[in-house]
């Protein structure tokens, strides 16, 4: 057999499935990979068994459930003031990583430059891969992990084509600030950039803060592509139910290459998150103070074990320093946590080109329940 192509190096098996399976392996607590350990909302889980039991089991229409675009149109407008029309500036994915993915073999050509926020989803590597582009960092440095305007405007290149924005960002739980968004949306302008933005994590934003989409600033509309997803914000994390909003030049695009990756998405999902987004205040405010609890549980509690924590302005990951505790690397740390202590938690290396940057970092899930994220603080004790 001849060798694989050589943009598929280094994207062998991602740190959360070695670090899930350890955890099973092991029968530690996975504080690793960010999924929740509880349900969505009652009404949507039956709202997608009961399209199950209505016939919704076969292909839906490519760009998506006309329920279900028009819920994305409405949840917009309710929560942005942005308009948009269903029919031509909303694509259904799977998930927020297919509408990635779709993105950037839209608008990519080999030997394209794509910046991105480093420490960086696992993901954007290999997606920026696949499309034959190059990927060029810009680090969110510790123990801020601020963007830095003027590092990202010497980035950019007469190759660069794609900036890759993620905010609130995983795995640091920034939220982009108006003057760094508007920074972002003048050098775009500027050089006439493509701009993906990943806002999974709209509404997971801490402290009174709130999520302000790139796509809203003076010259972003024609050029971004949003990306939202309902995994996140409603615990379905395994339903993978994305979508983009644009221009419709930007959807046809994106859909362009979507339909030719897995072409339609969840059939019977779709029906259900329609209802899903259509929920009232309470089950996003709900939602919000319930993480806040958690985040705020977790980092005090591992403050207290001696780790030199970064509370996260959103998302559900907190990032930990461990050199108070005299470890230096967080890929050992990470791969002796489950035996020593049985508890699992991601290195933020891997998320990294810079890896001095992300050696000393450890990322902690804290989307679950009260009792598993005590019992995990509990057994690290044992460190």
């Amino acid at each position: 057999m001849r060798a694989h192509a050589q943009r598929l190096n280094g994207l062998g098996t991602t740190i959360f499935a070695e670090m899930s399976a350890l955890a099973v392996r092991t029968g530690a607590v996975n504080l690793g990979q960010g999924f929740p350990d509880t349900d969505g909302p009652d009404s949507v889980l039956e709202a997608a068994i009961t399209a199950i039991r209505s016939g919704a089991n076969q292909y839906p229409p490519g760009r998506g459930i006309p329920a279900l675009r028009q819920a994305i149109v409405d949840h917009q407008r309710r929560f942005y003031g942005l308009e948009y029309d269903p029919d031509t500036q909303v694509l259904v994915t799977t998930g927020a990583t297919e509408a990635i993915a779709a993105a950037l073999l839209a608008y990519v050509e080999p030997g394209d430059e794509v910046i991105a926020l480093e420490p960086y989803y696992d993901s954007y590597a290999a997606c920026i891969a696949m499309a034959g582009g190059h990927r060029v960092p810009v680090t969110l440095r510790a123990p801020d992990f601020r963007l830095d305007l003027d590092e990202l405007r010497a980035a950019i290149t007469p190759r660069t084509k794609v900036l890759l924005i993620n905010s609130p960002h995983n795995p640091t739980g920034t939220v982009l600030t108006d003057d760094e968004l508007r920074g972002i949306a003048t050098l775009a302008v500027e050089h006439d950039l493509v701009v993906i933005t990943d806002e999974v994590y709209e509404h997971l934003i801490y402290d009174g803060g709130r999520h302000r989409p790139l796509t809203a600033y003076e010259g972003m509309a024609e050029r971004t592509v949003s990306i939202g997803s309902a995994g996140k914000t409603f615990s379905v994390t395994g339903w993978k139910i994305g979508w983009v909003t644009g221009t419709p030049e930007v959807v046809t695009a994106v859909n362009t290459s979507k339909q030719f990756l897995t072409y339609v998405s969840g059939a019977p999902f779709q029906p259900a998150v329609a209802e899903a987004l259509a929920l009232g205040n309470d089950y996003f405010d709900g939602v919000r103070a319930g993480l806040q609890q958690r985040r705020d549980l977790l980092c005090d509690g591992l403050s207290a074990l001696g780790f030199g924590v970064h509370r996260p302005q959103g998302t559900y990951f907190v990032t930990t320093d461990i050199r108070p505790l005299g470890h230096t690397d967080g890929v050992e740390f990470c791969r002796m946590l489950p035996e020593k202590t049985g508890v699992v938690a991601i290195p933020h290396q891997v998320f990294y080109d810079n890896l001095d940057a992300g050696r000393p970092l450890v990322r902690w899930a804290f989307c679950k329940k009260l009792d598993v994220l005590e019992e995990a603080l509990n057994r690290l004790t044992k460190l």
